[in-house]
This record gives structure tokens, sequence and C-alpha cells, in this order.
């Protein structure tokens, strides 16, 4: 692995502005991002990314390397978290592996967001499905972390009737999973990507194109001063928890490259999958784990996903599956 790849990925601006917001919170700086402001930054990416993938999508269609990017991509979201929850119960109750396992078996839009602009950096193509299969991961994980859950879960006998009424409330879980703002805005977008084409992005393009980077910078940062507030916290997960959060991303990345290989995917779009596969929600899970397993502890699943997951995947992470990727595809088509 070329060991520049890393070094140019750390020197961007986007991680850099991310290394400063930890800085900030290490030395107990005052700076902030106001949360209204931080909001409308994810909202923005979530937007300007689903629009342009829509404008991809049109342009090539519907392809069988697109229905089967999809289909792994839901396969992956619903087996990941099965063999993550059974290695977290070596260590966790069941609660808390549930929920840790549905973190980890769903994806960080923030990580693919970085993904992609680093892609753009090094001028490498993707196509506009992988947005599509980043917003199908969202919910399958949730509903299998769920259903392990009930599965190898006892039942609370002091748990009230309501609480106990709204954790088996499969339509508000489905609905909370598959129709969130997030979800919503990304597929929103991208469809309306899809409808007006290159002409739609024109008109767009100055707000979404041009702007991009420099949000992501902001929203980074405040990513950053986040991340390193979680990881007071990690001092209590020990290091099995850690390790976890750390050797889980490699793992599901490779099986991501793997799957990726077999069906024919371009480098771009490997990458894409790689990092779908090797990230973790800390935004759309929690949220969701706060109502379906309201005993799992968030100071468990939320700083693992955040403070070590997502910092390793944009510092090292992405270039070191880029790096892969291109050994492999280079070899294959050598070969062929």
């Amino acid at each position: 692995m070329d060991p520049a790849l890393i070094l140019d990925n750390l020197l961007t601006p986007p991680i850099l502005f991310f290394l400063l917001g930890m800085i900030a919170t290490l030395v107990k700086s005052d700076l902030t991002i106001p949360e209204p402001i931080a909001k409308a930054l994810s909202l923005y990416l979530l937007f300007s990314i689903g629009m342009l993938g829509g404008v991809k999508l049109a342009e090539t269609g519907l392809t069988t390397p697109a229905v089967l990017s999809l289909g792994v991509a839901v396969v992956a979201a619903t087996l990941v978290p099965v063999w993550s929850f059974f290695v977290l119960r070596w260590k966790l109750d069941v609660a808390n592996a549930a929920a840790v396992a549905a973190t980890y078996g769903s994806v960080s839009a923030v990580t693919f967001i970085t993904a992609i602009s680093f892609l753009n950096t090094l001028d490498i193509g993707y196509s506009g499905h992988m947005i599509a299969a980043m917003a199908l991961m969202e919910s399958p994980a949730i509903v299998v972390g769920i259903v392990l859950m009930r599965l190898f879960g006892e039942s609370n006998v002091d748990e009230s009737n309501a609480a106990r009424k709204r954790r088996h409330d499969w339509r508000e879980l489905v609905r909370e999973s598959l129709f969130n703002g997030a979800v919503l805005l990304l597929l929103g977008a991208m469809l309306i990507g899809v409808i007006t084409g290159q002409d739609g992005w024109a008109q767009v393009k100055p707000f979404s194109g041009d702007m991009f980077t420099g949000a992501l910078c902001l929203f980074l940062l405040d990513m950053g001063l986040i991340a390193a507030q979680r990881l007071r916290s990690l001092q209590r997960s020990g290091p099995f928890l850690i390790g976890f959060a750390i050797v889980s991303a490699p793992v599901h990345a490779a099986l991501g490259i793997a799957a990726a290989w077999a069906i024919g995917l371009g480098p771009g779009d490997a990458l894409l999958l790689a990092v779908l596969c090797g990230s973790a929600s800390y935004i759309a899970v929690p949220a969701a784990m706060r109502l379906a397993i309201p005993s799992a502890n968030p100071s468990l699943y939320v700083p693992m996903a955040l403070a070590i997951t997502f910092p390793f995947n944009i510092a090292l992470g992405i270039p070191l599956y880029l790096a892969v990727i291109k050994a492999i595809w280079g070899v294959s088509r050598a070969a062929s």
C-alpha cells in the first residue's frame, strides 16, 4: 500500500477540519457549531449527494450491476448484525449486543459522503445507484437488531404496558426506520435528480456542487468536536469493545470489496460498497434503539461508532480500502 495515499487523504481540508474539531475539544476550547447550523449542513449534504446520485442514475439507468449492488447492500445490512451479535455476546448482555450489532450493520452517511469527496478529489467515477444502496442499508440492521433482542432476550416483568406496547409496535418502528428525515430527503432528492437530469443539476450546481466541499469541512469540524467529547465515555467500554470498533471496519469492508469484485463493480463503486459495509451508524440507529431497546446503554454503541469507527474510516480506512481495490482490480485486469 502506498503511504502517500493515506497522507494525501489526511491532508485534505475535510479531514483536517475534523482533526481541528477534535483538538478544539481536547484543549477545552469554546469553539462550537450551533445545533441548527449543524443540522442545516447535514440536510445540505444529503440533498446534494441525493441530487447528484439521481442525475448519475438517470444517465446510466437501472442496469444489472445496479440491481446486483442493491441486492448485496441489503444482504450485507441483514447479515452483518447477525454475526456481530454473536461475537458481541462474549462480553455483552443481549440488549447491548443487539444494539451494537444494529449500529454496525447499518451505515454512516457522513462516512459515505466523505468517501465520495475522496473519489471526486482523485477523479474516480462512481455510479448513482450507490446512493440508493446507502439508503437501503439504513433499515434492515435496525429490524435485525430488534428481532435478535426478541429472540434471545428476556421480557422485563417490570416494564409498563405502555412501554411494552411501544416496543412491540412494528408499524411505528418500520415507519421510523424507512421514513426518517435523512432517508426521505436522500431518496427524494435522488428521485428529483432522476426526473430532472442534467438540466436540473445545472440549475442547482452552483449551490450543490461548488459549495459542497466547504459545507463538508464545517460539518466534519462539528463531528470532530462531538467525537472527542465521546472519547471520554469509551474509558468504561474496555479493550474488547474498542477492539471491535476498530477491527470490524476493515473486516466488513473486506467483505464489501469481495462482493464488489464478484459482481463486477468498478473501483469507485467498490470503494463505496466497502465503506458502506465497514461503517457504523451513529444517528439513525441510536434513535431507533432508544425506542426499540431502551435497556441498551447508548454510552456504549454511540461512542464506539462515532469516536472510533468513524475517525478510523475517514482518516485511514478509505485510502486503505482504495489501495486494496486498486491492487486487486489491477491484478484481475492483468490476468484477463
